[in-house]
């Protein structure tokens, strides 16, 4: 069995040489939050905004991938603030910002942990083998990290790319665990009074249900990829 102390030392002499990798992932773990307080107290000024044209729409999608991707604010924050300012109709044009921010952050995510994932193969070949031994497991893995509410979207995207996850698996699986907590808020914005009003009907003993209710799937199926299979 592979030493989980040997994984850890790896990480940690890698990111005391690549300072880099330690800002990036304390930037992918806290900017949301600086983002969403940010936010909180500015979101009147979407009021000034509407789609009506399919030049908006283009600028909506790229601004709302760019803002995900690069981890400024929470995808659900997003999809909220969307279904109340702008409707329905913005709802495939999210899904697609999701997607771009899916190949953006992934990058990014790549780019940084390239070496990384390396060195950790290199130095822990039976935790390399039994990575390599779930590679079918893949997409499950992907699907039901993007439908737990505990696993933020942009450490995901980094912890995917760090595990040499295809892209297409990404997409392909991660788009569709989006779509539940997605359509969720979207929903929550759409048929708010107001935005205020949309932020605290998600703090409501329903949501509360349905994200504990998510929270057991994606711990379920977590569960499912990481346990070792009977010899």
């Amino acid at each position: 069995m592979t030493k989980k102390g040997s994984i850890f030392k790896t990480i940690s002499s890698y990111l005391g040489d690549h300072p880099t990798g330690i800002l990036a992932w304390l930037w992918v773990t806290t900017m949301p939050f600086i983002g969403s307080a940010v936010f909180a107290v500015n979101y009147d000024f979407l009021e000034q905004y509407s789609l009506s044209s399919g030049v908006d729409y283009i600028i909506y999608t790229l601004i709302g991938a760019m803002i995900m991707g690069l981890a400024l604010l929470p995808t659900t924050l997003i999809a909220l603030a969307s279904g109340f300012y702008f409707g329905w109709v913005s709802l495939p044009f999210l899904i697609l910002g999701y997607s771009l921010a899916s190949v953006i952050g992934y990058g990014i995510g790549k780019f940084i942990n390239m070496e990384l994932t390396e060195q950790v193969f290199k130095k822990n070949p039976k935790f390399h083998a039994e990575v390599e031994a779930r590679k079918e497991k893949e997409g499950s893995l992907v699907f039901f990290v993007r439908i737990s509410p505990v696993v933020p979207f942009s450490i995901s995207n980094f912890l995917f790319a760090s595990m040499n996850v295809s892209l297409a698996k990404v997409l392909i699986f991660g788009i569709p665990g989006m779509l539940t907590r997605t359509v969720i808020a979207f929903t929550a914005g759409v048929l708010a009074s107001s935005y205020l009003a949309a932020k605290q009907s998600m703090n409501s003993p329903l949501q509360w249900g349905i994200g504990l209710a998510l929270l057991i799937i994606g711990g379920i199926g977590i569960y499912g990829y990481v346990r070792k299979r009977k010899k």
